[in-house]
Formats: C-alpha cells, structure tokens, sequence
C-alpha cells in the first residue's frame, strides 16, 4: 500500500523525464561547445538541431499531459461540487478557478464545503494555499 499522502509528499516528478532532460540538456550544450570550438560543420550543426528539438519537443510533451490532466480534474471537480455541496453554494461553482479546482480534489468530502466558502470570500486564492488548508486529505495516487 503506498504511503498516506498530505501536502509534504504529494507531488510527483516522473524520474525518466528529468533524466531524459539532463541528458538532453547535456547534448545540447556539449554540441554547442563543440560547433564553436572544434568542428562547425553541417553535420554537427544538424545533430545539435535534432538534441535542442527533442529537449523542446519533450518539454512540450510534458505540458501538454499536465494541460490535459488539469482539464480532467477541472471536469471531476465540478462534478463532485455538484454533488456535494450545499444548494447555495452549487451557483457559486462557475466562480472557481481551474487552479483552484486543482487544490480543492485533495480535500475530503467532509470539508469540501467550508473550503469552498473561504475561496469564494478571497481567503484561499491559489492552488498552494488551498492544499495547505486541507486537514483531512484525499490521495490521489493515479496522477500523470
């Protein structure tokens, strides 16, 4: 069973993407070094194009997922709003942030309402805040 998650430890960083990215980086930066300084040829200047597109190409990659899992909890949130919340405060959900969204699916059901209030009076405003004021916190073990 995988550890209880709380704010400390619920951020995830795929390991293969930061090597990758160092490895990319790396190659990017030897080629340059290489092109001005031993050999400026086609063929160097080519391969040094391919390890900069690859390293633009997978940040890309990277921001697209986290784009389209942003969308997804935008959707499951407003989802489980309309479900849980009160009837005066299910008008209110239209007001709230995707970001803001993103910091309340940790919240349990239990205090998905009074969460809710204080981002609608401006006391939590982003996504950092919000997770910071959850006391009973719902894992999340399935992120991209």
């Amino acid at each position: 069973m995988a550890q209880p998650q709380n704010y400390a430890n619920h951020s995830r960083r795929p390991p293969l993407l930061f090597l990758a990215g160092c490895y990319l980086s790396t190659a990017a930066t030897a080629g340059v070094g290489y092109l001005l300084v031993v050999d400026f040829s086609a063929g160097t200047l080519a391969l040094f194009v391919v390890a900069a597109c690859t390293a633009i190409g997978l940040l890309y990659a990277r921001r697209f997922s986290t784009g389209v899992q942003d969308r997804v909890i935008r959707l499951e949130e407003r989802l489980r709003l309309e479900r849980i919340l009160p009837d005066e405060l299910k008008g209110e959900i239209g007001q709230l942030t995707t970001d803001q969204l993103i910091g309340l699916r940790f919240a349990s059901d239990a205090e998905l309402g009074g969460l809710v209030r204080r981002v609608l009076a401006g006391e939590l405003t982003d996504r950092k805040s919000i997770k910071q004021a959850v006391e009973d916190w719902r894992a999340d073990h399935e992120r991209v």
